[in-house]
């Protein structure tokens, strides 16, 4: 259990939690803040959202002890907010809600539409409302009562804060919670700059250097066969930027160091979203083991998504003379928007193609195919939306063949 101190609606709260509570559990099951709704629990709905530091914030995918420290405000803590109460007045006038279930998460959310947006067209409120779902109104009643509060608003001459009274960027609660890079404070980020000079702080990004205490919240092991010698595999795995080359969608942004330290950055499709994690690596090898670990952290600034992982692998010997075998432990730990495609059984089938179209670049690699005429085009971009069809239409195979296979 671990302690966790926040100060909700004004009021300093404490209790022990178990480390993987989310923000919305903490809310409802400690505090009885039951306003706050749980939908889909991906950060997806919008039912959940709170203010955390004056952000809005999913606090189903949030962890309460991210967040030590923080100002959290639940709906219940909007009831004497003046924005909060002429949305209110507003939705019930416009028929903004009918079975009330979305309504505390489309209310926060609205209300920051109002404090940050001046003059904000229908299109403007829907793309800023578009993380809010709602099955019964259609959100044209929505849509009436934003613009009502905001044209009442400005007629009256409030003028917008900018950003919101944003002051920085980064996970909830880190504007309290303190961060270190090998025992030292890390230096914030500022929203709207650049980031504060700190040792280990490449373009925002924490690096993971030595940190044993991080804990993945996603764990999974992998494994794969090249037909080639260990000593030539292994070999080749020395060369950083030849291995990100083999990585579909991965490129590097400088020269990898001598002592591991990487930059680069991995670009990803899902459907119509792309991301493009932004990030740094530390890169340790075994030479008599032949293992090692990477450790890296990302971040995409378009999605405010971040990611940190750890990978350790081993090379050994495969089933098969002159062949060689790979084996990969893989933890994870995604935040943010993209954090809805982290479910556990989701990532693994990704993984597999990942692995998949890595172990067929490296063939290549190895082989020498790829400086040969016909030899296959390197995948070099990762769309994880087509590799997501392709595990849907496998499960759909699957399920159609245990069908037919009982007839």
């Amino acid at each position: 259990m671990t302690s966790v101190s926040l100060t909700v609606n004004g009021r300093q709260v404490s209790a022990d939690v178990q480390p993987r509570t989310h923000l919305a559990d903490f809310l409802r099951e400690t505090q009885n803040l039951t306003g706050t709704h749980l939908g889909c629990e991906h950060g997806v709905c919008g039912a959940c959202t709170i203010l955390v530091d004056g952000v809005p914030t999913r606090s189903c995918i949030t962890l309460a002890v991210a967040c030590e420290k923080a100002e959290v405000v639940t709906i219940e803590g909007l009831d004497d907010d003046e924005i909060a109460r002429e949305l209110r007045a507003a939705f019930s006038e416009e028929h903004g809600l009918q079975c009330g279930y979305c309504t505390p998460g489309m209310i926060v959310s609205a209300r920051d539409v109002v404090l940050r947006l001046d003059a904000p067209t229908e299109h403007d409120i829907r793309v800023a409302m578009s993380g809010n779902l709602c099955r019964c109104t259609g959100y044209v009643g929505i849509i009436r009562a934003i613009q009502r509060i905001v044209a009442a608003r400005r007629g009256r001459n409030i003028k917008v804060i900018p950003d919101g009274g944003r002051s920085r960027l980064g996970p909830s609660g880190s504007g309290h919670a303190e961060a270190r890079v090998n025992g030292t404070p890390a230096a914030p980020r500022q929203a709207g700059g650049t980031p504060t000079a700190a040792a280990g702080a490449v373009d925002g990004s924490v690096v993971p250097r030595g940190d044993a205490d991080w804990k993945p919240l996603q764990t999974l092991s992998e494994s794969f066969a090249v037909a080639h010698p260990v000593d030539e595999v292994w070999s080749f795995l020395r060369d950083t930027g030849a291995v990100a080359s083999c990585l579909p969608g991965a490129s590097l942004s400088a020269e990898p160091l001598d002592d591991g330290h990487v930059e680069g950055q991995i670009r990803v499709k899902v459907g119509p979203i792309v991301a493009e994690f932004q990030g740094v690596a530390d890169v340790t090898r075994n030479e008599a083991t032949r293992s090692g670990t990477i450790d890296g952290t990302g971040e995409d600034r378009r999605s405010n998504s971040a990611t940190r992982g750890r990978i350790d692998y081993a090379v050994r010997p495969g089933d098969k003379p002159g062949e060689t075998r790979v084996d990969l432990a893989i933890g994870f730990t995604l935040t943010g928007v993209l954090a809805q495609f982290s479910r556990a059984g989701l990532v693994q089938d990704v993984a597999q193609r990942i692995i998949a179209v890595f172990v067929q670049n490296l063939e290549a690699r190895l082989s020498h195919r790829s400086r040969e005429a016909g030899a296959p085009t390197p995948v070099t971009e990762l769309n994880a939306g087509s590799l997501i069809g392709a595990m849907v239409r496998d499960y759909i195979k699957r399920m159609i063949g245990r069908l037919f296979g009982r007839r």
